[in-house]
C-alpha cells in the first residue's frame, strides 16, 4: 500500500504543476522548468519506495524490463490515474478557479509522434539511469527523469482541466503507452543480459541509487 500512497503523491504534484503552470497568465518557459523540476524532485523523493514512476508509460516500461511485479501494475495505475484526476480538479475549482482555460487543438500526425517519441526517451532514460547496474549509485537520475516528461496521466489531468479535449486522450494514450513499451525493448536489445535480471518480488518495483 505504501507504493500506492507514493504513486498518487508523486503524480498528485506533478499534474498539479501542470495545472497552475498551465492555466491563466502564459509562464513562457518557466512552466516546463516547474513542470520538470516538480517531478524530479518527487522522484528523489519517492523513488526509494514505488520507483517514483508517476506515469502509467514507466510502470509498462518497467514491467517489460522485469523490475515492477505484474500485480502491482494496475494498482500503480489505478493510483496514479485517480491523483491526476484529484489534482486536476483541485487546479480547476480552487487553485485557478475563474481563470480562462483554451483547449489545445494538436494535429493528430505530429501529435502521436511528438508523444510516443518523447515517451520513447522518458522510459529510455528511466530504465538506463534507474534500473541499469552500470548506472547504479548514480546521483543524476531524478535530474535526468524530470527533464523528460510526457505522460498517459498527465493527460487526463489537461483534459479534466480542459486543456485538451476529451475527443484527443486517446492520442496521448496510445502513443505514450507505445513509446514505453518500445523502449523498455530496445533497452532489452541493448543491455547485456546481467544487466536485465529481476530484482526480487520483495523489493521495490525497480532499485533507486541511494
Amino acid at each position: 500500500m505504501n507504493k500506492y500512497i507514493v504513486e498518487f503523491i508523486g503524480t498528485f504534484f506533478l499534474v498539479l504543476t501542470v495545472g497552475c503552470t498551465g492555466i491563466g497568465a502564459g509562464a513562457g518557459v518557466i512552466a516546463p522548468l516547474a513542470i520538470g523540476a516538480a517531478l524530479m524532485v518527487m522522484v528523489f523523493a519517492g523513488g526509494h519506495i514505488s520507483g517514483g514512476h508517476y506515469n502509467p508509460a514507466v510502470t509498462l516500461g518497467v514491467l517489460i524490463r522485469g523490475k515492477v511485479k505484474p500485480t502491482d501494475v494496475v494498482p500503480y495505475w489505478i493510483a496514479q490515474f485517480v491523483a491526476a484526476a484529484v489534482a486536476a480538479f483541485f487546479v480547476i475549482k480552487v487553485l485557478r478557479l475563474g481563470a480562462p482555460v483554451t483547449a489545445i487543438a494538436p494535429k493528430m500526425g505530429p501529435a502521436l509522434l511528438a508523444e510516443f517519441l518523447f515517451t520513447f526517451a522518458l522510459v529510455y532514460v528511466v530504465l538506463n539511469t534507474a534500473t541499469a547496474e552500470g548506472t547504479s549509485g548514480n546521483s543524476f537520475y531524478g535530474l535526468a527523469i524530470g527533464m523528460t516528461v510526457f505522460n498517459p496521466a498527465v493527460a487526463l489531468g489537461i483534459t479534466v482541466m480542459g486543456i485538451s479535449s476529451w475527443n484527443n486522450i486517446w492520442m496521448y494514450l496510445v502513443a505514450d503507452l507505445v513509446g514505453g513499451a518500445v523502449a523498455a525493448v530496445i533497452f532489452q536489445l541493448v543491455n547485456p543480459p546481467m544487466q536485465t535480471t529481476p530484482i526480487a518480488t520483495d523489493e521495490p518495483p525497480y532499485e533507486t541509487p541511494r
